[in-house]
């Protein structure tokens, strides 16, 4: 057989489809880059020391929950890119309020934070620890706008006892459909093989939740988790899943004196 019998016949040039990897990869980026400048509209709201303190208005809420020193506020300010956005206390437990932060165009909110005190401080007197448990337990029970909440955790200790409970009380909200996410936090302290061990185990706590590991001095997932919680609020086509309004501000206490930027929560 001659060298010309053995040639293929020329073919068109292949054609990306849109399962393409590369494809995929330059859409996500694209969306990714749209989350994270929607978090970057993030601003201070109000500051509640008790539920009836809190504004009431129709905006998706995400609240940010942890343990005191789980680097929250550190999440907060990297997602948001914003350094001093989200205050940590001087005194790990000492923050007792539920901060609020509008995400959305100036007059055009579309979505709230709410920065849950951090918990399991050993320092803070037992009376403050269940009144702080009764509020966070009800807030996370009955506030009725909220969608999603992200807990962190660090991965060294693991979900702890004060961690499971908190599970205890979101899992009937998350049958019904609340959305739950959980960042392994300061996860530029793992080796490989530590990162995909904490992983496995917190799936298995997390009861149904989407884990994932994060690093804020590394930025890693940084872009996946603004991408997540975006998913949480808009539909496909980047609109708002609630009518957008302005949220009406209660007159509440600010408290932001009292506390210290940190770059460890």
């Amino acid at each position: 057989m001659s060298p010309t019998q053995n040639k293929k016949p020329n073919q068109p040039p292949k054609r990306h489809s849109p399962e393409d990897s590369k494809g995929r990869t330059a859409l996500e980026s694209k969306e990714e880059k749209e989350a994270m400048g929607w978090f970057h509209t993030a601003r201070f709201l109000t500051t509640a020391a008790q539920m009836h303190h809190l504004p009431a208005y129709d905006l998706p809420e995400i609240a940010f929950v942890g343990r005191s020193n789980a680097g929250k506020s550190t999440c907060i300010n990297v997602l948001t890119q914003q350094k001093k956005l989200a205050y940590a206390s001087k005194t790990p437990g000492r923050t007792q309020h539920i901060n609020l932060f509008a995400l959305g165009r100036q007059g055009q909110s579309d979505a709230v934070l709410a920065d849950l005190p951090g918990y399991g401080y050993a320092a803070v007197p037992k009376s403050d620890k269940i009144r702080w448990q009764q509020v966070m337990a009800n807030y996370l029970i009955s506030r009725p706008n909220l969608i999603g909440v992200v807990l962190l955790c660090d991965p060294r200790h693991g979900l702890t006892e004060l961690d499971d409970i908190l599970l205890d009380v979101l899992r009937p909200r998350v049958e019904e459909g609340l959305k739950f996410l959980v960042l392994l936090t300061k996860a530029d302290k793992l080796n490989k093989t530590e990162a995909t061990k904490a992983l496995s185990i917190a799936k298995l706590q997390s009861s149904g939740g989407v884990v994932r590991l994060f690093s804020a001095l590394k930025k890693q997932g940084v872009a996946e988790a603004s991408q997540i919680i975006w998913d949480w609020v808009h539909t496909q086509d980047g609109t708002i899943k609630v009518s957008p309004v302005q949220p009406e501000l209660g007159a509440v206490e600010d408290s932001s004196e009292e506390d210290e930027p940190s770059s460890e929560d």
